[in-house]
């Protein structure tokens, strides 16, 4: 029974205004950007805090690139949307805060007492927990504090937009209809759980039915595969299988929060959580890493024409394509480049975020800076090429390497860890290294003087990439079109002592006699080398893979795929074990490792070169 003290301090509370005021999101990982965009959607200013700045950066780009999948109901400049590392300003402000935290108790705790420190006296404060209850989570803060908490359950929006309101146990009462009202705003369905109940409504029946998949698979009555295709036929058909559902949501979250129900209601573990375990030791999680989980990596990410659920391409990445402009009219083709942004699935319409570049090939991202590194070839036959930088929006375009420092940039590389990157100079005939803002240039290989002439095409550098567990860096010299002459060569990555980059005496060629090969990548976990090759048929126009043996060399040259339309561009997305390829036909191909599976999307969409990834 509540005491006099007590009901008077809850008559002096009042409903907050969302005028003004933001909507904070605590947590930048899958949930939490959805979230985010789901009331930026709707013209909400949304603050979105994350320690990680990477997070943060992915979450912003995410919501500018998927927004158009929320249906917005506002025009774009009334959406708002701006990340923070720092809790206070991210949250000072807000009417709202939903966290999004990691499924671990303490952390959630944790999370709120430090909330109730900085946010006003009237905002909400709710968890998107899965499992704990908003009264569990709200031991460590002020009963004041613990009535302004509730539960706000989200699934996958957009595709799912219900949202499950719960009673911390003392949440005021008039809370609820007014969420009710702004969530719907928002796009979503709200719905109240009548009492506090662990697992709300759908999940509470979804953990039984997911217990018994993960006993038929630890008792090995059947395979993930067998058992997914027997619920898909008997309830869904169209829909997402369980164990589908779990690689995407994460065996490490599946495991933790099965040991949450089994500790509550004091429930027979048959060996569940064991069963979890072993993947969860071997490093597999599911779909957010790279050795996958029930499933092999990437079986969820999927591209426009295959068959698609809510959860899957959760942790597909984002791309970011170089169209040269060579579609333009010829007066206009060195000054119409463009970078573009797309999505995995093909489904996301491409969309400009700089143009007007001349010639762009290479383009590489640094993820720990939140930037955009791409080089422009300029005029071939000019000494007028020069590297760029921006940030993941586009935004703030800077030159930091100038035109004529780099005769005819080509393929870049970016090593974070170390914060450098690598590039390679076509008719230059060199390659390059320095820091990220494009101080401390040193030149690595140089093949000849490009004043003196640069018709020589077997010493042109054209791809460029970085294996930095085995201290190499690679490149291709393409040699003449389509005249088999092309070469692969590796060198340290540092130079010997006493020499450089005209006498270093550690170069070695690789592979020789190829018709013409351009950008190249290096698996090291896998021990494979990737190349593109855009000469002439049966072996130009093609990708291609060779495997690196006990001894550190290259054999077994196998090419992948043909019949691309004058291949350039590829780069690695090693978590989910794709790659990526574009030609200047204005395609962008995606391939298993071995290069099965392929498909093509963005078709006739510009001239394309070079491409990078951004994990979500």
């Amino acid at each position: 029974m509540e005491t006099d003290t007590e009901e008077a301090t809850m008559t002096k509370w009042k409903l907050p205004t969302a005028i003004n005021r933001s909507v904070g999101i605590l947590g930048a990982g899958v949930l939490g950007r959805r979230i985010g965009a789901c009331w930026a959607s709707a013209g909400y200013k949304v603050n979105i805090r994350d320690p990680d700045t990477q997070q943060t950066n992915g979450a912003l780009q995410y919501i500018k690139n998927e927004m158009w999948r929320y249906k917005p109901t506002v025009s774009p400049d009334k959406i708002s949307v701006h990340g923070f590392q720092d809790l206070k300003p991210a949250v000072e402000d807000s009417w709202l805060v939903i966290e999004c935290v990691p499924e671990k108790l303490d952390l959630k705790m944790n999370a709120f007492a430090d909330l109730e420190k900085v946010v006003r006296p009237d905002t909400i404060l709710g968890t998107n927990s899965s499992s704990y209850k908003s009264r569990e989570i709200a031991a460590k803060v002020k009963p004041d504090t613990a009535k302004r908490m509730l539960n706000m359950h989200y699934y996958i929006p957009p595709d799912i937009r219900v949202v499950e309101l719960m009673t911390s146990g003392s949440t005021h009462e008039d809370i609820f209809p007014f969420l009710e009202e702004h969530l719907k705003r928002s796009g979503m369905l709200p719905v109240m759980a009548h009492r506090e109940s662990t697992g709300f409504l759908l999940n509470r029946v979804w953990a039984a039915i997911k217990r018994e998949c993960l006993m038929v698979l630890s008792e090995g009555v059947a395979s993930p595969a067998e058992l997914d295709m027997v619920w898909n036929e008997m309830f869904v058909k169209t829909g997402v299988p369980p164990c589908e559902l779990m690689d995407s949501v994460g065996l490490d979250t599946v495991s933790l929060i099965e040991q949450h129900y089994i500790q509550e209601r004091n429930l027979h573990d048959p060996g569940v959580i064991a069963f979890l375990q072993k993947y969860i030791q071997e490093g597999r999680l599911g779909a957010k890493c790279s050795k996958g989980g029930l499933y092999p990596p990437g079986y969820t990410t999927k591209t426009a024409g295959q068959q698609q659920t809510p959860y899957d391409n959760l942790h597909a990445p984002t791309l970011y394509i170089l169209d040269l402009g060579l579609n333009n009219a010829p007066e206009e083709v060195y000054q119409r480049g463009r970078i573009l942004v797309g999505s995995a699935d093909g489904q996301t319409p491409l969309r400009t975020i700089v143009d007007h570049q001349p010639m762009p090939d290479g383009i590489a991202l640094c993820p720990s800076e939140g930037k955009i590194i791409w080089g422009n070839m300029g005029v071939p036959n000019k000494n007028d090429g020069s590297i760029m930088s921006c940030n993941l929006d586009g935004s703030d375009i800077k030159v930091i390497i100038p035109s004529g420092t780099v005769h005819t940039p080509k393929q870049i590389a970016v090593d974070d860890d170390c914060s450098k990157m690598y590039f390679s100079d076509r008719e230059g005939m060199r390659v390059f290294r320095c820091n990220i803002d494009g101080s401390g240039l040193e030149v690595l290989i140089r093949n000849g003087d490009w004043a003196t002439g640069f018709d020589d095409q077997t010493k042109w550098c054209v791809g460029l990439g970085l294996a930095p567990l085995e201290g190499k860096f690679y490149w291709t010299q393409k040699g003449p079109s389509k005249g088999s002459k092309g070469r692969i060569f590796r060198a340290n990555i540092h130079t010997p002592p006493g020499h450089d980059a005209s006498t270093r005496t550690d170069i070695e060629c690789l592979f020789r006699g190829l018709p013409e090969p351009i950008d190249i990548e290096i698996d090291e976990e896998g021990k494979f080398m990737y190349w593109t090759d855009r000469g002439e048929l049966p072996r130009g126009n093609s990708l291609n893979r060779a495997e690196r043996g006990p001894d550190g060399q290259y054999t077994d040259h196998k090419i992948l795929a043909r019949n691309l339309h004058e291949a350039i561009g590829i780069t690695l997305d090693r978590k989910n074990r794709h790659i990526y390829a574009t030609d200047l036909g204005g395609a962008v191909y995606r391939f298993n490792m071995d290069g099965t599976g392929r498909r093509k999307f963005y078709e006739d969409e510009g001239s394309f070169a070079g491409i990078a990834l951004c994990d979500k």
